[in-house]
């Protein structure tokens, strides 16, 4: 029977809960009546078994749990496997938990911009030296790819295009298109119900061609955009694939279809890999919470 004095006990049909994209088993115990108060209570019990987890730095056991939250026995337990089901703990030893790698990921993902960018801006800068193109950074920004960093030739003789900053279609420009290509199904889907304007005669809006397209950078490892977005401009990603945590961040070189001849998107293309994979590691030692990289002022 459920009592206001227990809102653990009970089910819940789901409709509701839905909508914030929660775990539908972390809220099974939700009882059907009563408020979105009751909900609010749940995920403050989730919430605060997860903090007295933390804070133990190590393993904690139920009993524990409940002695540091004040919940009752019962109702610890089933949060604790509620947590544990989504991966949010782990058990490394029976009866005991501590805190899962899918929470570790979470914090690992918040990474100010300019955390990144200090991180990146040396591989940026030797590529843009290098080739004498502008290279710059795109970041997965909710439904969006944005520039957030631009790196440009030191060597005042060489010429060069900037991309200037800010968003980029999806469909349409290098950077964006090399994470599109390595995200899930939902995200493709959500792609092809947008705004697929046809910049240039070269514009690819159809999902099918898109799609193709998506399978050639995941064969070769880089995109193209070759006067999709301005005609007479060109630009070539990679992705930078953080282990575990996917495809948020790619690192592209932009430049004048003179420039960027097919030999040359060949060569900068591979540079680029090397570059993004060196940028990988380096962020993936960055974010290891066990072995933190200091970022340089």
């Amino acid at each position: 029977m459920t009592t206001a004095s227990d809102p653990e006990d009970g089910a819940v049909d789901g409709n509701g809960p839905a909508a914030f994209g929660l775990e539908r088993d972390m809220l099974s115990h939700i009882p059907t009546i009563g408020s979105w108060n009751t909900i609010d209570m749940h995920l403050e019990r989730l919430i605060r078994i997860l903090e007295v987890v933390a804070i133990s730095g190590g393993t904690i056991s139920v009993s524990e749990i409940s002695a540091a939250t004040g919940y009752p026995m019962p109702s610890c337990y089933r949060l604790v496997q509620d947590l544990k089901a989504a991966g949010l703990l782990e058990s490394p030893k029976r009866g005991l938990f501590r805190v899962g790698e899918r929470f570790h990921r979470i914090s690992r993902l918040d990474r100010s911009d300019v955390e990144v960018s200090q991180i990146a801006e040396p591989y940026l800068q030797k590529t843009a030296d290098d080739y004498g193109v502008a290279c710059f950074l795109a970041r997965l920004r909710g439904q969006g790819v944005e520039i957030t960093q631009v790196a440009t030739p030191r060597d005042g003789a060489v010429s060069f295009l900037h991309p200037g900053l800010g968003f980029r279609p999806r469909h349409a420009c290098s950077c964006a298109k090399v994470i599109a290509a390595y995200s899930g199904p939902d995200l493709i889907e959500d792609l092809f119900k947008g705004d697929l304007r046809q910049y240039t005669a070269f514009t690819r809006t159809d999902p099918d061609d898109l799609n193709a397209d998506f399978q050639v950078i995941r064969e070769r490892g880089y995109g193209e955009c070759v006067q999709e977005l301005e005609l007479g401009i060109c630009s070539v990603a990679a992705p930078v694939r953080l282990e575990e945590l996917g495809v948020g961040l790619s690192v592209a070189a932009t430049g004048s279809l003179r420039v960027f001849t097919e030999d040359f998107r060949s060569r900068i293309g591979a540079a680029l890999i090397t570059l993004a994979d060196d940028l990988a590691a380096e962020l993936g030692r960055s974010f290891d919470l066990d072995h933190p990289v200091a970022v340089r002022a």
